[in-house]
């Protein structure tokens, strides 16, 4: 008996390693084990090796008969208008599935996934001309009331003129979009109809790297496809524009599961699946959901009121890298550095200046820029956020009453450092009255010429020199004082047209 159970726990153990255990075909999986609460089956127990804690297989398999009838599919229809030497009003091709709002080399490989189709227009027009074409594209979404409150992504449903949701039964109902919210992506919709199956909703905070997860959703248009994968990072920061800190998962998400739930082993929904990272537009093992605890917020502000409103403080604010480390005496890179305070906001009311390092709002560490707007951003307008501020070597305590964002985002600098060595190379005069008037400042220094350090960090001439590890300047002898005084580096505040930012200059 004893060489039977030995011999199946190696067999079980090797099936696990080749990924032919879990269902999903996505490879194999870390364990986590269930609570009799979730009213799954009992896990199969493997031993990982000798004196090694059990781990469990999830049985995910419990988790789809119940909840997945919670998970929709959606259907949207529309217009858009195109040029009439566009490819889709040429060929009536797949709709473009690339988000105007994410650009650039980063952007490009980040794909929200609805599956979209566009159709040929009757009338083309000549060449150049702009016409409208109809479109159609598929989602998914999920029921989190049964009287039928649904939630998806803001982009299934953007620009929809008619939106259709379809039940496992094959139910279809005519819904409403109740509102939207693009700085998250989040939509909820209402479909008329009571006593539906309703998803049980988690906690994000509780959620642990490692976890098990599992998608429901219409990749492609396959209804009710399931797949399953780990939770690969949490609080990702992501250039588009939102106020997120995604979920990171390895989950096989691909078009169509947009707007579909991620749940964990014991089936609460933990996310919605918004994103994907992609080089083909399919899936590549970098998925990203928007946490449910933020979706659930910005359901209960649609419900309440048809619109979301977000908070601002008013900063740019750009990352805190091991040259800006060094220059400001912070133990480690971490926190949001202030490059620039919009006059009258909230962070120049509070006493915000550049070159501040906000390392903590209300006890709530800041580690990467990014992680400010996402925290600001899901504040209320009118709340009030404690700061922890790293200032010329010292911690400060600052206290901000948030304003209304109006669905701007808060600015986020960012710039790539360049190495250099030896002095700092800059050639500075003193700026003159009708340049300090133009410049908005009664400090700085002109730069003149730059080479060595200075112009390997991207400084150029033209460029004010405003302050030297936030401190400003106003003379050449307090640039050489401060100069003195740093070690391996220094950040000038740079004002460059409208624009101003922190350049780290390594001094060697």
């Amino acid at each position: 008996m004893t060489s039977a159970v030995s011999s199946n726990t190696r067999l079980v153990a090797a099936l696990l390693a080749a990924g032919a255990i879990g269902g999903a075909g996505v490879g194999a999986f870390n364990a986590l084990q269930t609570p009799a609460s979730a009213a799954v089956s009992p896990p199969a127990f493997v031993a990982a090796g000798p004196g090694a804690t059990p781990v469990a297989l999830p049985d995910f398999s419990q988790i789809t008969e119940r909840y997945g009838p919670s998970v929709v599919n959606i259907s949207v229809t529309g217009t858009t208008q195109v040029s009439n030497d566009s490819p889709l009003a040429q060929d009536g091709g797949d709709e473009a599935q690339d988000d105007p709002q994410l650009s650039g080399p980063l952007g490009e490989l980040l794909r929200r996934f609805q599956q979209g189709q566009g159709h040929p227009g009757a009338n083309r027009g000549g060449p150049g001309a702009q016409q409208e074409m109809p479109t159609r594209g598929q989602g998914s979404g999920f029921i989190v009331s049964d009287d039928g409150i649904i939630l998806t992504n803001a982009h299934v449903v953007r620009g929809a003129r008619e939106v259709t949701v379809k039940l496992t039964d094959r139910r279809e109902f005519r819904a409403k979009v109740l509102g939207a919210d693009t700085k998250t992506d989040i939509a909820v919709l209402k479909i008329a109809a009571s006593n539906l199956p309703v998803a049980k909703l988690g906690k994000t905070s509780e959620l642990k790297v490692g976890e098990w997860v599992l998608a429901i959703g219409s990749p492609f248009g396959f209804e009710n496809t399931v797949t399953a994968g780990v939770v690969s990072a949490k609080g990702r920061s992501l250039p588009d524009d939102s106020a997120v800190p995604f979920i990171q998962t390895d989950v096989a998400i691909n078009p169509g599961n947009s707007g579909g739930p991620l749940f964990n082993a014991r089936g609460e929904v933990v996310g919605i699946n918004s994103q994907i990272y992609t080089r083909s537009g399919g899936y590549q093992g970098v998925s990203f959901a928007i946490p449910i605890d933020i979706a659930n917020k910005i359901k209960n502000q649609i419900v309440a009121t048809g619109k979301v409103e977000h908070a601002r403080l008013g900063v740019a604010v750009q990352e805190v890298n091991q040259a800006f480390a060094d220059s400001f005496k912070l133990d480690k890179p971490e926190g949001a550095l202030v490059s620039m305070v919009e006059k009258g906001s909230p962070a120049e009311k509070a006493g915000l200046q550049p070159g501040d390092v906000i390392r903590q709002v209300n006890g709530q560490p800041i580690v990467s820029s990014g992680d400010l707007p996402a925290v600001i951003g899901l504040a209320a307008p009118g709340d009030s956020v404690r700061l922890n501020v790293w200032r010329q070597g010292a911690a400060k305590e600052l206290t901000a009453r948030l304003a209304n964002a109006d669905d701007k985002a808060a600015q986020v600098a960012s710039r790539k450092d360049a190495p250099g060595q030896g002095k700092l190379g800059l050639a500075l005069r003193p700026l003159q009255p009708d340049e300090q008037q133009q410049a908005g400042t009664d400090s700085g220094l002109v730069v003149q010429q730059a080479s060595g350090p200075a112009a390997l960090a991207g400084v150029q001439a033209g460029d004010v020199l405003l302050s030297i590890n936030g401190i400003p300047v106003k003379s050449i002898d307090q640039v050489r004082s401060a100069v003195a005084k740093s070690q391996k580096s220094v950040a000038l505040l740079i004002l460059r047209g409208d624009s101003r930012i922190f350049v780290p200059v390594d001094l060697g």
